[in-house]
C-alpha cells in the first residue's frame, strides 16, 4: 500500500504490519472494528450480537452474528495474522447451529445485543434496516435462504481457500475476506480485499446462487413470484425510479420508501389479481388517523388527480389496526398467469406513477399537520 504525496509527486511505501507485531487482538480489536462499522466486510450489514454462545447443548460460541439485507443470517468469523486449518469447519457448524432460529428469537438476540450498552428497541431497528413499517411483516432467516459465512483474516491456508472453493460449488454461501494492517508513523490503516470469491467472477457466481434459490423454494407460487418480480423489478425501476434498493423475493409484495418515514407505496401480487397501494403507518396510531383522515378531506381532488381508468380507489381505514392503505386494484391476471405478468408490470407502473402524481403533495402536507 502507498501512500500519495500529490504535492511533492511521491509515492511513499507503507510499512506492512502483522497483527501480533501491533499486538492487536482478535476479539478485542478487529472483532470490534466490524461490530462498529461492518461496511469493513464490503456490504450492509446489521451485526445483532457479539461472542453468541446461545446454541443448545454447547457452549461454543461465534465471533459476530450479523442480518444481511436479504434477511439471512451471517456468521462471521475473524481470525488474525492465520486463518488456521479449522475455521471452516467451525463456522459451518455456527452455521447449521443458526439454521433453526426463527425471526422472534433473532430479534431476542438482537435486544440482548442492545441492552448491553447500544441501547434501543429490536422490532424498530430490524424493521428500520429493511425499510418497512412493520416489524409484524418481517420474516427473518427464511427457510428456503440458507445461512451465509464470512471469513476474515490476514491470511489463509491453502486447506481452507480449496475447501472454500468446494462449498461455494455446492452452493454454501462463504466469503473470505482478507484484512491486512499498515502503519504510518502513528496512524493505522487497515487494507480489505475479498479473496473469494473473486470479484470478478461474481455476477455469474451470484446468478447460479439464485438459480438455486429458486429451485430451492418449496412452493410453486412461491417460485413463480420470485421469477415474477426478477422479471418486473429493473422495469419499475426504469418507470418510477423506485425500488432501487429491493431485491426479488418469494413475498408476494415489495415495498418502496418515498421520502417520507412510515410511508411507503407497495405492489403486490396474487394468483389471480394484483394491487398497488400507499400504506400509512408512522409508528403511532393516533398520527396515522391524522394524515388518513386529512387524505380523505381532500378525496375529491386526490381521485381527480389520480385520474380514470385503472379502476376506483379503494381507501381502507381499517379502525381494528394500526396501519391505514389507499389501494388500487388490477382483478385480471395474477402469478398464475404467466404469459399476461408484462400486462400486471404495466398496471403497477401506471398506478405507481398515478399515486406519486396525486399523492406526494398531499402527503406531505398531510404530515405536517399531524
Amino acid at each position: 500500500m502507498f501512500l500519495i504525496d500529490v504535492q511533492n509527486k511521491k509515492a511513499v511505501s507503507l510499512e506492512k504490519q502483522s497483527f501480533a507485531e501491533l499486538k492487536l487482538s482478535e476479539r478485542y480489536d478487529l472483532q470490534e472494528w466490524i461490530a462498529g462499522n461492518p461496511s469493513i466486510l464490503g456490504e450492509d450489514l446489521l451485526i445483532i450480537q457479539k461472542e453468541f454462545d446461545g446454541f443448545l447443548n454447547t457452549n461454543e460460541r461465534l465471533d459476530l452474528l450479523a442480518l444481511d439485507k436479504d434477511r439471512k443470517l451471517v456468521v462471521i468469523e475473524n481470525k488474525l495474522d492465520d486463518s488456521g486449518k479449522d475455521v471452516v469447519w467451525q463456522s459451518l457448524k455456527y452455521a447449521s447451529y443458526c439454521a433453526a432460529l426463527k425471526t422472534d428469537e433473532i430479534c431476542k438476540i438482537y435486544q440482548d445485543y442492545l441492552d448491553l450498552g447500544v441501547g434501543g428497541a429490536a422490532p424498530e431497528r430490524i424493521a428500520e434496516f429493511y425499510g418497512e413499517q412493520d416489524y409484524g411483516d418481517i420474516r427473518l432467516n427464511p427457510a428456503g435462504g440458507d445461512q451465509r459465512i464470512i471469513l476474515a483474516a490476514a491470511s489463509f491456508r491453502k486447506e481452507v481457500t480449496s475447501t472454500v472453493l468446494w462449498l461455494r460449488e455446492h452452493g454454501v454461501d462463504i466469503t473470505c475476506i482478507k484484512v491486512t494492517p499498515y502503519k504510518d508513523d502513528a496512524r493505522l490503516y487497515l487494507d480489505v480485499e475479498q479473496i473469494l470469491p473473486i470479484q470478478d467472477i461474481g455476477d455469474y457466481q451470484i446468478r447460479l446462487a439464485e438459480k438455486k434459490q429458486e429451485d430451492a423454494f418449496s412452493s410453486k407460487e412461491e417460485a413463480r413470484r420470485y421469477r415474477f418480480w426478477k422479471k418486473a423489478l429493473p422495469i419499475l425501476r426504469e418507470a418510477t425510479g423506485l425500488f432501487d434498493n429491493v431485491s426479488p423475493t418469494k413475498d408476494n409484495w415489495l415495498a418502496a420508501r418515498v421520502g417520507h418515514k412510515g410511508i411507503s407505496f407497495n405492489v403486490a401480487i396474487r394468483i389471480d389479481s394484483a394491487r398497488t397501494e400507499i400504506y400509512i403507518d408512522l409508528g403511532d396510531k393516533g398520527r396515522n388517523d391524522a394524515v388518513y383522515s386529512e387524505l380523505v378531506a381532500r378525496k375529491a381532488e386526490a381521485e381527480r388527480a389520480f385520474g380514470e381508468g385503472l379502476g376506483d380507489l379503494d381507501w381502507q381505514e381499517h379502525p381494528d389496526k394500526r396501519m391505514r392503505k389507499i389501494c388500487v386494484h388490477y382483478r385480471h391476471y395474477g402469478s398464475a398467469d404467466e404469459k399476461h405478468w408484462d400486462e400486471v408490470i404495466g398496471f403497477f407502473a401506471d398506478s405507481l406513477l398515478r399515486f406519486m402524481g396525486a399523492f406526494e403533495q398531499l402527503l406531505s402536507d398531510a404530515i405536517a399537520k399531524s
